[in-house]
């Protein structure tokens, strides 16, 4: 049963097709007059988050090419604080939807969910509501001040500099950073010191440390799942 509304935009960012299209499924099918935009990266999540923030919901995969575990989640929550973002990942360990939703998250929704309990899922954080499985109970646990100062810190990032923090927890260098981006390397190193700064370290190694916090320790969250 669809819910009748005046359109609602969604953000499904998820980097396998199938996938984006069963939760764009689903979300027509709770919500009329739905309006899907989608992204399979956290180059193109950037764009289309900046370009769409007015979106009313961001269905985020924790595994997609230049995410590294929980960082964009933060990122995100910091940024855009109004836009309330689902976790939609493979791993179905309580331990890390409850850290999901302690980072920012207003729900978590395993791949393997048939497509009415994702759309359950959708109207209920529409709603308001906090979202997890049935059996996952959450409480009201909050970051550690460490992790607490690291997402304070991403929200202050460009999307630039937050894209050359991800290819620097890749052990890229600069140049390396420089030709994927398609920039000069002074531009990088330029990134890197507002980087440093903001994240108050001294040297990359302590940024990637810093990050690190908000790392995903979990073997079968890159298992590939799909919806019934």
């Amino acid at each position: 049963m669809t819910t009748t509304s005046s359109t609602s935009k969604f953000i499904v960012a998820d980097d396998h097709p199938l996938f984006r299209e069963a939760l764009s499924q689903s979300i027509h099918q709770c919500v009329d007059n739905a309006q899907v935009v989608t992204a399979d990266s956290l180059a193109s999540l950037q764009a289309v988050v900046e370009k769409h923030a007015d979106a009313d919901l961001l269905l985020l995969d924790l595994h997609m090419p230049g995410v590294q575990g929980f960082s964009a989640l933060v990122y995100l929550s910091g940024r855009h604080e109004t836009l309330p973002t689902v976790i939609v990942s493979a791993s179905e360990d309580p331990a890390i939807m409850r850290r999901a939703l302690e980072l920012g998250a207003s729900g978590y929704i395993p791949k393997s969910s048939p497509i009415a309990v994702i759309g359950g899922a959708i109207r209920a954080v529409l709603d308001g509501e906090v979202w997890l499985p049935d059996g996952v109970e959450y409480g009201d646990a909050q970051m550690s001040g460490e992790a607490a100062g690291v997402a304070n810190a991403l929200a202050t990032l460009t999307p630039h500099q937050f894209r050359v923090l991800q290819m620097l927890g890749e052990g890229l260098m600069n140049k390396q950073i420089a030709y994927q981006l398609g920039v000069s390397e002074a531009t990088i190193k330029a990134h890197v010191t507002a980087v440093l700064r903001k994240l108050n370290v001294t040297n990359r190694t302590q940024a990637v440390v810093a990050i690190s916090q908000l790392n995903i320790d979990d073997p079968s969250a890159d298992l590939p799942a799909m919806a019934d």
